[in-house]
Parts: structure tokens; sequence; C-alpha cells
């Protein structure tokens, strides 16, 4: 039997579901789309905020038009108070960023589909690298239709998919060989989770245990931690050994997953994130792809799930564009809906990070 449910119409976004005899997947399937609509909330919020941030920064601008060097004090000025107000995120850098925002996309409106769906903050900052404001139109219009991820649409920019298409005289070729190469990037973060909300693991909250305790925790609850992985994710190994000549060295937890079809490992810190982590998974992740990897596979992926992430090294570490490196940070507490969209906004600022230019 199954029963179509609604949430009611009041709200602008509702989580349906359709409810069957399981109450665990109806369960799941509630939470996962509570998940996702916490995405697009805060990714609207985030870019409607930017856009903002720079269409009053432009109106402040034209007040002192005439005074040389006053659009440079204001914006200083304001990244500065900004910056002791709220922190990371707000300097002179991205507010330029805001700025050259507004003037690209003068048009709210025009950043929506009429679905409702928007693109990311990182699309849009992506898009930004196009001068051409037809180039960038067009960008921006295939992004939406054809759900391009970030890595996607970077791509196609760095390699002038635009240009290509309009001298060829055979465009479904081009389309065809964009379509191959972008294949692999696309949805590859649907399957990174990050925060990995792990309270199923029933451990404390303080960090007196072990990374060897850790993983018997989530081996011991290896079904619920598939689960929160997400789909496709198989269990492989527990402390899986590569040898070399000189020395044998151990991956705490081996996944594979069927539908991006490549091994995921996964090194567990029970605390902060640093460099040494980040090179050891590195370093693991090359390891396995020169002795482990099978014809057929793409690139082995690397998680360090770690107690908390840190900005500085998504930047400046070899995690910082490295496209199978990633660093999750796990909560063994069920966080409220405000600490879940509190997390997940700065877990995508670190992911914007380790992808932006380190000139910023």
């Amino acid at each position: 039997m199954t029963e179509k449910i609604q949430a009611d119409a009041l709200f602008k976004q509702s989580i349906d579901y359709v409810r069957s005899n399981d109450l665990l997947a109806d369960s799941r399937n509630i939470i996962e789309s509570a998940r996702h609509l916490a995405y697009k909330a805060i990714n609207v919020a985030l870019v409607q905020r930017n856009w903002l941030l720079g269409k009053r920064i432009a109106e402040e601008e034209l007040i002192g038009a005439g005074s040389a060097g006053y659009g440079k004090r204001i914006v200083a000025n304001l990244a500065n108070q900004l910056t002791d107000i709220y922190g990371k995120g707000l300097d002179a850098t991205n507010l330029y960023k805001f700025l050259a925002f507004y003037k690209a996309f003068p048009i709210l409106d025009s950043l929506r589909l009429k679905s409702g769906n928007m693109l990311s903050w990182t699309h849009f900052r992506i898009l930004l690298q196009v001068d051409d404001p037809v180039a960038r139109e067009w960008y921006l219009n295939e992004a939406m239709e054809q759900t391009w991820s970030v890595r996607t649409l970077q791509r196609n920019i760095s390699s002038q998919y635009y240009q290509r298409l309009l001298m060829s005289q055979h465009k479904d070729v081009v389309e065809k060989e964009m379509l191959e190469i972008t294949s692999p990037l696309q949805d590859r973060l649907e399957f990174i989770k990050n925060p990995v909300i792990a309270e199923f693991l029933g451990m404390s909250q303080n960090t007196d245990f072990t990374e060897t305790e850790l993983e018997t925790a989530i081996l011991n609850n290896i079904q619920k931690f598939l689960m929160e992985l997400g789909k496709g994710y198989a269990f492989v190994a527990r402390q899986h050994r590569i040898h070399t000549e000189k020395e044998d060295y151990f991956i705490d937890l081996v996944f594979y997953n069927f539908i991006l079809k490549c091994f995921v490992l996964v090194d567990l810190k029970t605390s902060k994130i640093t460099h040494q982590d980040v090179g050891q998974m590195d370093m693991y992740i090359r390891m396995f792809d020169a002795m482990k990897r099978s014809e057929g596979d793409n690139p082995t992926l690397g998680i360090v799930l770690c107690a908390d992430t840190d900005s500085d090294i998504a930047r400046f570490s070899v995690l910082h564009g490295n496209e199978q490196l990633f660093a999750s940070k796990y909560m063994l507490f069920l966080p409220t809906e405000e600490q879940l969209r509190a997390e997940i906004e700065s877990q995508k600022q670190l992911f914007e990070e380790q992808h932006s230019s380190t000139e910023q």
C-alpha cells in the first residue's frame, strides 16, 4: 500500500514522499528531502546576499563618482568593518566579487530558472571569468538548463567551449566531446557528504576516544554509515594494506562506489585536520591508483573524515584544487535545523576556498 503525502501547502517548498510499509525507508526519505531543501535554501540566500551587497556598494560608488579613489576607500572601510563583525569571507577581495556579480547580472530575477532553481555562488563566481557578456549569458543558460556541475562549467569555460561551438561546422561533434570529457565530473560532490551526521555511532561528543575506537564504531554500524554516505557505496576493507619495497601502509577504510565507478578511501581523524593528514591521504590516493585501481575504474577518491575542518588547509595545502581529495567533518550528534544550516554553509565556504585562487 502506498500513499502520497505532501506537507502543508502554506510552505513555499514542501517535503514530498511516498509512504510505504517500511518505516525506516520513509524516515530516510523525509530526512534526505529536508536536507536537500536546506541546501537549496542556503544556496539561494547566499546568492541573494552577495548580489544585494554588490548592488548596495554600486549605489554607494555613485554617490562619490566624482571623487578619485572613493570606490576603493568605501570597499576597504566596509571590508574592515564587516570582517570585525563577521570574520572571514567578507574581505575586500570578496566584496569586489560581489560588486562585479551585480554589474554582470543587474537583474536578480534573471538568475533563476522558471522552476525556481538557482545556480550556486561558486557557479556565478566562475561565470565572472567570462568578459564577453554574450558568452557569459550563454554559459549561464546552459549551466542552468543542463544542470552543469561547478567542475563542468569551469572546464567548459577554460576550454572555450562556447567559441569552439560558434566556429565549428559540426556542433554535434564538439558537444559530444564535451559530454564525454565532463561526464565523470558530474554529481561527484553529491557522493561526498559534508558534514557526515554520525549520531548513530553512540560516541561521546568529547574527543576522549581513539581513531581505532571510532573505526570500530563505524564498522559495528556499517549499514547506517553506508546509508549516511549516500548512494552506491559498498564496504571493501578495514586497515587495507598497501605494500611497497620499503614499508607497509594501512588505509583505515576502503569503499567502492558503483555509481561513480571508483574506490573511495577514508582516513579517520579524531582531531582537527592538519596538512600532514592531507598529505598522507594524497599519498594513499596516488599509491592506490598505481597499485590497486583496475581498468575501467575511475580515479580513486580520498576523504579525510575529521572532527573539524580548516580553511587555511583548504586553501594552502595539497587539498587546494585537488579533484580527488576531500575533507569532511563528522558530527556525533543530530543537529537542529539551524545548526545543520550553519554547518552546511560553513562547509560550502570551505569547499569554495579549496577550489578558489590562492591569490584572493
